[in-house]
């Protein structure tokens, strides 16, 4: 089938979406309706934007009306974590949902597959990657750092290095995490880097329209992954500046398609596949739109 067709729809269709606010921002819409397509499966996926006063009313009615479930994006995240029937151990841990599931007996399970995605996007872009190789820089404090350190923390990581200009902020995520988490302050990040195995950035510095991430490589090994959550632009000047000197980079857009893997299955019943040719189809929306950034 083209991808430029419409699957034909039943009364029989399997529907989810994606609950924000605003919507507007999202890929997810042309992510699952590649996929959608791509399967020939009969179901659809469709923009929910409901606004922070109607969540909890917009949310219980998704099994009442026949969804499959929904992805959550901003401002939403931590506020459905109350709302849910259910709330997987990652979600909890993380402290935010971007994943509806309505079970067979009509509740709703909260999940988070942030940290899937980053780690099946490591995995894809470099054969053998383990956390467990060596210490990690985390440069952030945010809901995706922390889907990133559970992730890390997780996959066996010795030492985590959290780096972030609000130093309270990053106490409260090392506390809540746990593991082996060491907060550095600010001004430090560069000395951080030495003898680290991976950098990330999930802070939004060398996003389109952000100010510049002033990070000095020197004391980066040259073995040293280097990732950045952002993917407008694809390549960001941190990964730009690594790559000249030599470092394995690897861009954002990876862990927005695998994130997006384990809601697809549950709702539509495929295990999805990230391609060259998916990634190309996404990357041309980065391309015409490079303003509209959001993850789900």
């Amino acid at each position: 089938m083209s991808l430029v067709e419409t699957a034909p729809l039943s009364g029989r269709s399997r529907v989810a979406g994606v609950i924000g606010w605003p919507v507007a921002h999202s890929r997810s819409p042309r992510l699952h309706g590649y996929w959608l397509r791509e399967y020939g499966i009969d179901g659809a996926y469709i923009p929910l934007p409901v606004r922070p006063e109607h969540l909890a009313e917009a949310v219980r009615a998704l099994p009442l009306l026949g969804l499959s479930g929904a992805n959550v994006t901003v401002p939403h995240k931590e506020a459905v974590l109350a709302i849910a029937d259910r709330v997987s151990p990652e979600a909890r841990r993380i402290g935010a949902v971007n994943t509806l599931v309505v079970g067979d007996d009509g509740g709703l399970e909260g999940r988070n597959t942030d940290g899937f995605g980053f780690v099946e996007n490591l995995r894809a872009s470099i054969a053998g990657w383990t956390a467990a190789t060596g210490p990690a820089v985390l440069l952030g404090a945010g809901g995706s750092a922390r889907a990133v350190a559970v992730a890390l923390i997780d996959g066996g990581v010795p030492e985590l290095r959290l780096v972030n200009r609000s130093p309270a902020r990053a106490e409260s995520l090392a506390t809540a995490v746990g593991g082996p988490v060491r907060v550095w302050r600010w001004a430090d990040r560069h000395q951080a880097l030495v003898d680290v195995a991976l950098l990330v950035n999930t802070t939004t510095l060398g996003m389109a329209g952000q100010p510049a991430l002033a990070l000095e490589l020197e004391s980066l090994p040259i073995t040293a992954v280097v990732n950045d959550i952002v993917y407008v632009p694809l390549e960001t000047e941190l990964l730009a500046s690594a790559r000249r000197r030599g470092n394995t980079v690897v861009d954002g857009l990876g862990m927005l398609l695998h994130q997006a893997r384990p809601g697809f299955a549950a709702w539509y019943g495929v295990e999805p596949r990230v391609t060259p040719a998916l990634r190309r189809f996404v990357a041309e929306d980065l391309l015409e739109s490079p303003r509209r950034v959001g993850a789900e």
